[in-house]
């Protein structure tokens, strides 16, 4: 048994993935972020719906129209495939976390 809330002691300075479970269709992951953003004039444009639910942290998500939304703990949202989004803040203490859900829609 793994606890979600359980962190490294030491995070890397990049985000930290972490794959829960996997399949052809799906994929769970923990996400630990620690200030990081999207860098500036990127935009995800991902293959699979998300969605997305923050545990811990505070985190903000603008998306391509020039909307934003805030997220604080509990908070989680559903992202379509090729929904442009950005990650424009995630707080560092404490740490973001993140657990998202990838979907691939079957053809």
């Amino acid at each position: 048994m793994t606890n979600i809330f359980h962190l490294p002691l030491q995070l890397p300075q990049e985000e930290l993935f972490e794959t829960i479970y996997s399949n052809n269709n799906i994929l769970i992951e923990r996400i630990v972020s620690t200030g990081q953003t999207t860098p500036p004039g990127e935009w995800y444009d991902q293959d699979r719906d998300e969605w997305v639910i923050l545990l811990q942290g505070e985190a903000e998500l603008s998306y391509a129209d020039g909307s934003c939304l805030k997220l604080g703990v509990g908070d989680y949202v559903f992202l379509p495939a090729h929904h442009k989004h950005r990650v424009g803040y995630t707080s560092s203490e404490p740490a973001c976390v993140w657990l998202a859900i990838h979907i691939k829609q079957k053809s």
